[in-house]
């Protein structure tokens, strides 16, 4: 069974999922393309990103729970 992906889970663990990049990007999640974000990808977590910039976290974590 796949872990599931919490508040909790960084980017890093989140983007190594088939699909995932795809369901951050329609969600709005800016950190992928930022060229700071690409050196503490390992220590940012979904929800602090979403507290962050106003970003819906159970929706989120809903998608990504459900096509991952």
């Amino acid at each position: 069974m796949a872990t599931k992906i919490t508040s909790k889970t960084t980017l890093k663990k989140i983007i190594e999922k088939k699909g995932a990049d795809e369901i951050l990007a329609k969600h709005g999640v800016p950190c992928l393309s930022c060229p700071m974000a690409a050196m503490e990808i390992d220590r940012l977590e979904i929800g602090k990103v979403c507290k962050m910039y106003g970003l819906n976290l159970k929706k989120i974590l809903a998608d990504l729970n459900k096509k991952i």
